[in-house]
């Protein structure tokens, strides 16, 4: 529910109220969190109590903006809440392909936990689960970016103005790739200093040498994580879930799972393999998705500008006769 309540502001332009709500839940959790778990006693029952409360406060909080104080673009009826088939099956036509793409993701964790025992034991798996995170915290202001092209898309494409659809999908990918660039250039040079945050205690040191060599070989692919990731925001923007889902489904499971199984086994470069299969992987999958989408967008751009000169030649047809 609070979802749908964020994803509503966003699609209104109104990014800043849902930013506000979240940062509110987020402090009210950790202001919460100590004291129900030590202060009250009730111990790991009381980080889940944290949560329920700091949720609730935002559900009462977007009830208030909707139904109460009514200051959204969009308003809620009675008449809203009849089933409209044909609506429903547009939502699960972008939010199943996009819930699969999580999926695929897990998936591509296991497959590559798995190699990773075999090649090199249970403490490689260790030093890429601590590495992962900083790749995911890399990943976010891309992400952030996708999820405004979304919206932009959908209202370019609502309004049949293709031009600024394109618009989107470049400024998108260039500004994105530019954040991976720069975080590419900080992570790797502190990629020592990061690895020391996840194995600082004399049981875990002999990971840091392991994890800082994995955040160096993945600062590769940073800014290509744009032009995929915001290729498949374009297609979800659309109603092209399932184009999306063709993306993430190539660039996990055809891409890096196949890449990292040669690289490690077939080439024999074992661990580094494994993450170089990665780099390369997203790399190929961000470039796939790029040409596609950019194909997609100027077959939109040409198709609606055939169907105006058909539209202005019928106009002038019809003012002669």
């Amino acid at each position: 529910m609070v979802n749908i309540g964020y994803s509503i502001l966003r699609a209104e332009g109104d990014a800043k109220r849902a930013m506000y709500a979240m940062v509110a839940s987020a402090i009210l959790n950790m202001v919460l969190d100590p004291i129900l778990i030590y202060w009250a006693g009730l111990g790991i029952a009381g980080a889940a109590y944290g949560v329920l409360i700091s949720m609730g406060m935002v559900i009462l909080v977007m009830v208030y903006w909707f139904f109460g104080r009514r200051d959204t673009y969009i308003s809620f009826h009675r008449a809203d809440y009849s089933p409209d088939r044909s609506l429903i099956a547009d939502m699960l036509g972008v939010g199943l392909p996009a819930s699969l793409e999580f999926v695929l993701m897990s998936v591509l964790s296991i497959i590559i936990n798995w190699m990773l025992v075999i090649i090199a034991g249970t403490d490689a798996v260790a030093a890429y689960t601590a590495g992962w995170r900083i790749v995911i915290f890399a990943i976010i202001p891309v992400a952030a970016i996708g999820t405004t092209v979304i919206a932009v898309s959908g209202a370019s494409y609502g309004a049949r103005q293709f031009g600024k659809l394109r618009t989107a999908l470049r400024f998108g990918i260039a500004f994105g790739a530019g954040i991976g660039l720069l975080l590419s250039v900080i992570i790797y040079a502190l990629a020592h200093q990061i690895a020391w945050i996840f194995a600082y205690s004399p049981e875990s040191a002999h990971l840091a040498p392991t994890i800082a060599s994995f955040l160096a070989t993945m600062c590769v692919f940073f800014p290509f994580v744009a032009p995929g990731l915001i290729s498949g925001s374009v297609f979800q923007g659309t109603g092209k879930g399932l184009y999306s889902l063709i993306i993430s489904i190539f660039r996990t499971l055809v891409f890096c799972a196949v890449f990292a199984y040669l690289f490690a086994f077939t080439l024999g470069l074992g661990e580094p393999g494994v993450w170089w299969g990665i780099v390369a992987g997203d790399i190929l999958g961000g470039i796939v998705g790029y040409l596609w989408a950019q194909y997609y967008v100027n077959r939109l751009i040409e198709v609606n500008r055939d169907d105006e000169d058909d539209a202005g030649a019928t106009s002038v047809s019809a003012k002669t006769m």
